[in-house]
């Protein structure tokens, strides 16, 4: 039979069990509600999540900013620098991505509008865009070829050559159709937008091979 003793102490054991249960769930519904009241803020754009991340395209290294050159001063051009007859524009098809074939895709359709291919490649250097590489002497023929596209970075090296070279990176933009092309023989070509004078850029290196064994640019499969 029980003494009065041991039931009181009994009862205050379980006072104090529901007091901690009590302590323990409240916390845990503070904790929820406060999770809650922070997803619906991040739900609703009041706030940005600590692991927003964008999406990166593994094997892709950032692609470099470079200054975009203007068209220069062609004698007896005064309106402007003239397009370069497709057949006098040498390009050479470097793929710049992992995908296979793009040089060659390429190739089609620029050789059947007249563009002399050089030579197909790949280099090591891996782009999300495509761009045309060129020296000082072949920014007019850069420029034609660009126009083929609907978008194009242009970027001076510092060849001393006309010839000129497409890198087509991952996220490429294929030839527009011959008919949009927005380009005359009479017609000057058009500066690109917050281009700057040749002569104020520091021209990037050229994408040459570097040895048999070692080369920046390798055979096109």
């Amino acid at each position: 039979m029980a003494t009065p003793g041991h039931d009181q102490a009994r009862v205050e054991r379980r006072r104090r069990e529901h007091e901690r249960q009590a302590v323990v769930f409240g916390v845990l519904i503070a904790f929820l509600a406060v999770c809650g009241i922070f997803a619906l803020a991040v739900y609703s754009g009041a706030i940005s999540s600590p692991f927003n991340r964008p999406f990166t395209t593994v094997g892709v290294s950032d692609q470099k900013t470079y200054p975009v050159p203007c068209l220069p001063a062609v004698k007896g051009q005064p309106d402007g620098a003239l397009p370069i007859a497709y057949t006098d524009v040498k390009v050479r098809l470097l793929n710049a991505s992992k995908e296979s074939g793009l040089a060659g895709a390429h190739e089609i359709v620029l050789a059947e509008r007249g563009f002399t291919i050089l030579e197909k490649g790949n280099v090591s250097l891996l782009l999300e865009e495509s761009e045309i590489r060129f020296g000082s002497k072949g920014t007019v023929q850069a420029y034609t070829l660009a126009a083929q596209f609907p978008t194009m970075r242009l970027v001076l090296d510092d060849r001393e050559d006309r010839s000129i070279d497409l890198l087509i990176g991952a996220d490429f933009d294929p030839p527009i159709d011959i008919e949009d092309v927005d380009v005359a023989a009479d017609q000057p070509l058009q500066n690109a937008e917050d281009c700057v004078p040749i002569g104020e850029i520091e021209p990037a290196q050229q994408l040459m091979p570097a040895s048999e064994d070692d080369a920046t640019v390798k055979p096109a499969k």
